[in-house]
């Protein structure tokens, strides 16, 4: 009995197939090269026009003065103190809240119409605009609560709403993608629903939370719509010894400096950009440490 190969084996039209594969995978890498690049680009293009704009205006003064009428005399510290003590408000609130919902909603909330009914509102939360969150805190934290306006504590409530939808649906596709085995694993050897979950399946989970968190504290940490509307836009002259005290945000400030008439606040705005962004590499570096040391091998 003769063996005979396949009709599409011994024509050429294999190799053909296989010359049409690979030119499809070259294809797909010179697309993913090219939108890279162009990514970087726009980054470069944007760090050197703002450091040619605003690397005058860089100083020690620059740095550690609040914001004044003068464009010669002003400076980044208030609105940098306030944007510093706004993030740590919201990552207080958004951090433990958006994860401890998350565990509950994938480990221990029973499957029926309520728990899809969060799950669709949550979903939907991460997609709505920042200024409705500014009216929402407008409403709830000023208007109901009275709580002291253009303050960190006002702005790290209401960016914190506004982040931890993102840390929630990020918390609960690490949790979700930790391996059954390691819940069955320590199951069978009497570990308690709890141990399982805090010991075995969160750290697994963790650097994945972590990078929602980078996500969401980036956004909140560039938002100016919501704070501008519960009144973080005021000018302030002195840094904020609390989080109680009145005080201004480094994306609000550059919004206030671009809208002045005075040619001198161009510097200005140009060289506040630029400690924006370093501030955001800094909180972003220090994530992504924490998520690597964190980080675990199954």
């Amino acid at each position: 009995m003769s063996s005979r190969a396949p009709s599409g084996w011994t024509d050429g039209s294999m190799e053909k197939r296989i010359a049409r594969r690979y030119a499809a995978e070259r294809r797909f890498r010179l697309y993913g090269f090219a939108a890279i690049a162009v990514s970087l680009a726009f980054l470069a293009f944007l760090l050197v026009t703002m450091t040619v704009k605003g690397a005058g205006g860089l100083s020690l003064d620059f740095l550690t003065q609040s914001d004044s009428t003068d464009p010669a005399t002003a400076g980044v510290w208030g609105a940098l103190k306030g944007s510093l003590l706004t993030i740590l408000v919201t990552m207080a609130i958004a951090f433990p809240v958006g994860v401890l919902s998350a565990i509950y909603l994938e480990e221990f909330a029973p499957r029926n119409r309520w728990t899809d009914m969060i799950e669709v509102s949550i979903n939907n939360l991460a997609a709505v605009p920042s200024i409705i969150f500014g009216l929402l805190g407008l409403a709830v934290f000023l208007n109901f609560l009275h709580l002291p306006r253009s303050a960190p504590l006002v702005g790290g409530l209401t960016l914190a709403l506004m982040t931890m939808p993102v840390i929630v649906i990020a918390g609960r596709n690490a949790i979700k993608s930790v391996p059954p085995s390691i819940r069955d694993a320590a199951l069978s050897i009497g570990a308690s629903k709890m141990q399982v979950v805090f010991h075995h399946v969160l750290p697994l989970a963790l650097p994945g939370i972590l990078t929602g968190t980078i996500i969401g504290m980036a956004r909140a940490l560039g938002e100016t719509a919501p704070l501008l509307m519960i009144g973080m836009r005021a000018f302030i002259a002195s840094p904020p010894q609390g989080v109680t005290d009145p005080s201004s945000v480094l994306p609000v400030q550059i919004f206030l400096w671009s809208d002045e008439v005075s040619r001198g606040f161009v510097e200005k705005t140009s060289a506040a950009i630029i400690v924006l962004l370093v501030f955001m590499l800094l909180m972003n570096g220090l994530a992504i440490y924490l998520r690597n040391r964190f980080e675990q091998r199954w």
